[in-house]
């Protein structure tokens, strides 16, 4: 992590390669923590315990449990451009953030200090879902079939670190 990330929180205000409004600039990022997330997504699905050593990390954590939310709606898509829009609908729907009841992960994280800050992460969270879900579009679609990979849906049940970003039982 570079010194003069910016912080939001506990988590890495991270440069991301997006079309999305939000505090995050990837202007001349050839990898970001978006694409992190998505090539170790089947390797770290499989912990249990992630050691956390910086604020990257914990940016890398929601990323990857919010690729588990994903799955779980593409599985049901009977093609790409439903599963885009389901993408759509889960990167912008209300989400909790730190601090706020409902968030799975407070122990991990800290609340933002203010509103301002409270503002960036909302933001950054959202761009982050959206990105998220339009990039994991174009690895789960077969491109011949216009259907979900069972490569990628197999992985559906898995929780990462036994968390889940829904409710129990969604």
């Amino acid at each position: 992590m570079a010194p003069e990330t910016r912080l939001v929180g506990n988590m890495a205000l991270l440069p991301v390669k997006t079309q999305f409004k939000g505090p995050a600039r990837g202007d001349g990022v050839d990898s970001d923590i978006i694409d992190e997330a998505i090539y170790y997504f089947k390797a770290n699905v499989f912990f249990k315990n992630y050691e956390i050593k910086n604020e990257a990390d914990r940016t890398l954590i929601y990323v990857t449990l919010y690729i588990s939310e994903c799955l779980k709606k593409l599985q049901k898509c009977s093609s790409r451009s439903q599963g885009e829009k389901e993408m759509y609908t889960l990167g912008i729907t209300n989400f909790p953030i730190p601090g706020e009841p409902g968030f799975p992960l407070n122990a991990m994280y800290v609340k933002p200090a203010n509103k301002q800050e409270e503002e960036t992460m909302r933001a950054y969270l959202q761009q982050l879902r959206q990105e998220t879900g339009l990039r994991l579009c174009d690895r789960v679609f077969d491109p011949q079939t216009d259907k979900p990979s069972k490569w990628w849906v197999c992985f559906v049940k898995k929780q990462f670190m036994n968390k889940s970003l829904s409710a129990p039982g969604q």
